[in-house]
């Protein structure tokens, strides 16, 4: 199983993922006001609706921006990010999108198995391996 190279890293997946999440929860939450306040010609739900569209426009843009640096350790294949890239055939979806089954993966599950190479990542900081320094005899 892979490993993420940083802490840095690990919290750019988790936050990543966190804001697809809730991308993707916001997005039915904000027609449904929009359709109940259009129809009930409330005012005020109105204004709740577009604010509720200002803040899914926020969250899609700082997801976008994250998102473009969430590299599978070993294909270096951006797994948050909307990529055209072809998925590997044993890759699994939920509803259509293998990014938010990676989002779900990474939120519920701490690791994520990478749609295009299908390989296992821990969401986790990788041990680095310490060698021991021999002196270079100069002779």
């Amino acid at each position: 199983m892979h490993r993420l190279k940083s802490r840095s890293t690990v919290y750019r997946f988790r936050v990543a993922a966190l804001l697809l999440c809730a991308k993707c929860l916001l997005i039915p939450i904000t027609g449904a006001v929009m359709v109940i306040a259009l129809i009930l010609g409330d005012h005020g739900l109105v204004i709740v609706a577009v604010e509720l569209l200002v803040l899914t426009v926020l969250v899609a843009m700082l997801q976008w921006l994250l998102a473009t640096r969430t590299w599978c350790p070993l294909c270096m294949t951006a797994v948050l990010a909307r990529k055209k890239c072809v998925t590997h055939r044993l890759a699994k979806s939920i509803g259509r999108s293998h990014r938010l089954r990676v989002a779900l993966e990474i939120v519920f599950l701490n690791s994520f198995r990478c749609p295009y190479c299908n390989e296992p990542t821990a969401v986790e900081v990788r041990e680095k391996k310490h060698r021991e320094r021999v002196p270079h005899s100069r002779g």
